[in-house]
């Protein structure tokens, strides 16, 4: 999948440069939960590194949303066809909710006694193409900027101020369910469900829409100043607004607390912040690891998943150390790169340039 953003200088480094750090916290995440020793999983280091790992997901998902904004604007200035934009980001949607179940297929596939049950397994392709479908719908809604940040801005207060309610409904209970794990999770069939994750998606669409003005007007320094500035307000209120009394008395902060949610989009937007400033910094020259892994993201996910969760990593599973896991982490992540130069080379002597890059998920289990 390649990156709705044209592949030049102006394609926006600074975005490649924070979905490559996506990217890295992705590795961790995944090496940490399936190689980690029991004996080391209840100490506070562990924790601390699934609190890291954690930001991955919401990263990638938000990224994807700026990514929809970039491409309907850009292809609407081209075309001067708001439908028609939002009709092309509505196809990349459904090409990577299509690419959800070829790689839960491929996972099938590569594991001797896996369930035909794990085909139906929500992981977060299955959630990011639909919510990426949704964003260039509410998009198109709009027929000024304003009204599309409106209406982005207003669903994804929508969702996060819903998903402690839908986690209650009893009506979604009687939903089949492989519809039910979409809207919230169920137990060896969600990794992810539409509430709340959905909602970076918007978010970070609403962000996209910015990205897009400034970039045209020649002033993403006054943006990326902005994004500084109301993240840290964002994330200062989700965290004081954590400590009020709970509006909904089932919501649990770590899952479906608006707060969190809040302060989880703070951080997001401090990231656009932090990640121009470090790649419009006056030193900055040659080629940047990180932006590589931006730009291969989605061909990290896809083979990186399978050789931390699958067979092959069968002697490693729940097997090291912390400080092992993290040192194979490093290992990982330079194996990768190696990776996406074989990869690149042998797509430039078949002579197709490379597919495999842009907006990349993170799962949870590959089983």
């Amino acid at each position: 999948m390649s990156d709705p953003v044209p592949a030049t200088r102006s394609r926006l480094d600074w975005l490649d440069w924070l979905r490559g750090m996506a990217v890295l916290v992705m590795i961790e995440a995944h090496t940490v939960d399936a190689w980690t020793r029991v004996a080391d999983r209840s100490t506070p280091d562990f924790g601390r590194a699934l609190i890291v790992g954690g930001m991955g997901a919401p990263l990638f998902l938000f990224l994807a949303g700026v990514a929809v904004a970039l491409a309907a604007e850009s292809r609407e200035r081209r075309s001067g066809d708001a439908r028609a934009a939002a009709r092309s980001v509505r196809r990349r949607g459904w090409e990577i909710f299509g690419l959800a179940f070829l790689f839960r297929l491929q996972s099938y596939l590569l594991n001797p006694g896996a369930s035909v049950h794990g085909l139906l397994k929500v992981d977060i392709l299955n959630v990011m193409g639909p919510s990426i479908v949704l964003a260039a719908w509410l998009w198109q809604l709009g027929p000024t900027r304003l009204g599309r940040i409106g209406a982005l801005a207003g669903a994804t207060v929508a969702i996060a101020m819903v998903t402690p309610l839908v986690r209650t409904w009893s009506v979604v209970a009687g939903l089949p369910d492989a519809v039910e794990a979409y809207i919230r999770p169920l137990p060896g069939l969600s990794n992810f469900a539409f509430f709340p994750w959905s909602g970076f998606v918007t978010a970070g669409a609403v962000a996209g829409l910015t990205v897009a003005a400034a970039w045209r007007a020649g002033r993403l320094g006054v943006a990326a100043l902005g994004f500084g500035g109301a993240g840290v307000a964002l994330a200062a209120a989700g965290y004081t607004l954590s400590f009020q009394p709970m509006l909904y008395p089932d919501s649990r902060f770590w899952t479906t607390s608006p707060t969190f949610f809040l302060l989880r989009v703070g951080v997001l937007t401090t990231g656009l912040a932090a990640s121009y400033a470090w790649e419009m910094r006056p030193w900055r020259h040659g080629w940047s690891p990180m932006v590589e892994l931006g730009r291969n993201s989605l061909f990290v996910y896809w083979i990186h998943v399978e050789m931390v969760y699958g067979v092959l990593a069968t002697p490693l599973r729940r097997a090291l150390s912390l400080e092992q896991v993290l040192l194979a982490n490093v290992a990982m992540c330079i194996l990768m790169i190696l990776a996406i130069r074989l990869k690149d080379r042998l797509l430039s002597r078949l002579g197709s340039a490379p597919r495999l890059g842009g907006s990349s998920p993170q799962a949870t289990s590959a089983g």
